[in-house]
């Protein structure tokens, strides 16, 4: 196993792990294959949520876009009734 030789200005780190920790680096999630960062995977996910969301409330949206999901919702506030259900 080899030694790691910290050559940081701040020096003296004992690890590779410590001398990247203490640049505060980050790894973050990339499905660059679908064209996705972390932050974009975060929306859809934050979409996906709130349509389930909606559907547990018995609404049914037009779709899975977080304005879709927040107009049925608006409109089933207004209305008094869950939007894009019969009756």
């Amino acid at each position: 196993m080899s030694t790691h030789v910290c050559k940081c200005p701040e020096g003296g780190h004992p690890t590779f792990g410590a001398c990247m920790r203490s640049k505060n680096l980050r790894i973050a999630y990339a499905a660059s294959s679908r064209g996705m960062d972390a932050s974009r995977e975060k929306r859809h996910q934050q979409e996906l949520d709130a349509y389930a969301d909606a559907r547990r409330q018995g609404v049914q949206p037009d779709g899975t876009r977080l304005d879709q999901v927040r107009r049925a919702m608006d409109t089933s506030d207004a209305t008094g009734v869950a939007y894009g259900t019969p009756g």
